[in-house]
Order: C-alpha cells, then structure tokens, then sequence
C-alpha cells in the first residue's frame, strides 16, 4: 500500500506542478476573463441565494488603460513593485515585529502575490493557501514581466461587490472608459481595495476620500507615471 500511494503520490504532484506551470505561461499572453476569487464569490452568491448577483469584468489591454491607474495602485498597495521579486521581505519583518510587539497583524502582500492569490486561489486565511499564493507568486514573477503582472492585477482587483477590473469599475463608477480615467478616479478605486465590499467608490466615506487623497500625493512622489517606465 505504502508503495501504491508513493508511486502514484508523486506522479500526481509532478503532473500539478506543471499543469501549473503551463497555465501561468498561457496567462502570460492570453487575456484573463474570470478568477479564483470571481468563481469563490459567484459560488457563494449561489449558496446564499443571491438570485440579483451578477459578476461584471471585462478584460483590457495595459495600453488601454489610463497610465494614472497603474500607479495609483502602486502606490497604494506596494510601492516597491519594480524593485523586489514578488516577496518585499523588508515589509514582512517590519510587520512580524509589529505583530510581535502587540500590535495587530497587518498584511505584506505585494501587487504580485495580490495578483497571484486573486486569480489563482480563493478568499480566505490557512497555511496552506498561503503556501499556495508564495508557489503562485514565484512562478508569475519567473514568467512574467512587470508590466505583465501589473496588466492581470488590473483586470482582475475587486472594486466592488461583483465589480472586476478597471474596465467595468470605470463603467460603473465613472461611466467612462479606463484609458480616460484622471488621477482622483484612478486615486479612488485604489483607495477602496483593502475592503472593496465595504468601502464604496461611489459613495467615499472620509476615510476612502482621505486615503485617496494621501495615494495621490505619494503617486507624485514617486514619480508619477514614469515610475513604472
């Protein structure tokens, strides 16, 4: 027994590992229409008998895209993104020793573990998707390049309940197209991503407007647009 499940235990996690490899190099160049987390949450739509819940997303190029969005987000979420590989280990022990003086654990994710978790896996807290999102993240930052991985983030952030990717917020939201987006919009949708079902673009409370306000300043800061060139 212990020679059958030997035997076909590593033929099985040989055959994952490149399927999962295959699939991130098809991502790599082909559009990205749906996610872990879009089919996480249709899922539970559908349990809770959300009968009026709908997905919108739709995919658009980075070309197509206002270049005041990309660096809104890195702003916002991981302003180290052209610097590090996927992993900002600086951040990570600056939030353990946080975490171990008492304070509350806050999150390291950069833009591309984010990106890896959202298409990838589903929402919610275990070791082991943990695991699976660092695995997910060496992969897309082997196989993709930035601006790559800044084009999928883009499609595929929630901006709202059921709102997917720059191209439907900028529709719902804005009623205009992403590439016309201003840095205040741009500014805004970055704004709401720690909580997107609880903070509203439409709706900013002052703390949504502030933060959008300090995502601006720190997206001159950096350079503006240029810092991602």
């Amino acid at each position: 027994m212990l020679r059958f499940v030997w035997r076909w235990g590593w033929r099985l996690a040989l055959a994952w590992v490149l399927s999962s490899v295959a699939l991130v190099l098809v991502f790599r160049f082909v559009p990205v229409g749906y996610s872990g987390f879009m089919l996480d949450r249709q899922i539970s739509a559908w349990v809770a008998g959300e009968r009026d819940f709908r997905l919108r997303q739709r995919w658009v190029p980075l070309r197509a895209v206002s270049r005041e969005l990309p660096i809104a987000l890195v702003a916002a979420e991981d302003q180290k993104f052209p610097l590090h590989h996927g992993f900002d280990v600086e951040a990570i022990r600056e939030a353990i020793e946080d975490a171990e003086d008492g304070e509350r654990l806050r999150g390291a994710s950069t833009i591309s573990q984010q990106t890896a978790k959202n298409l990838f896996l589903w929402n919610g807290r275990s070791f082991v998707r943990k695991g699976l999102e660092a695995y997910f993240t060496v992969l897309i930052e082997l196989c993709w390049p930035k601006q790559r991985i800044v084009e999928v983030y883009l499609n595929v952030a929630e901006f709202g309940d059921g709102i997917y990717g720059a191209a439907a917020a900028s529709d719902v939201y804005f009623r205009k197209t992403p590439g016309a987006l201003t840095a205040r919009e741009a500014s805004l949708l970055a704004a709401v991503l720690p909580n997107p079902r609880r903070l509203r673009v439409d709706r900013p409370s002052a703390y949504v407007q502030r933060r959008a306000a300090w995502i601006e300043r720190q997206a001159r800061q950096l350079g503006g647009p240029g810092y991602l060139d």
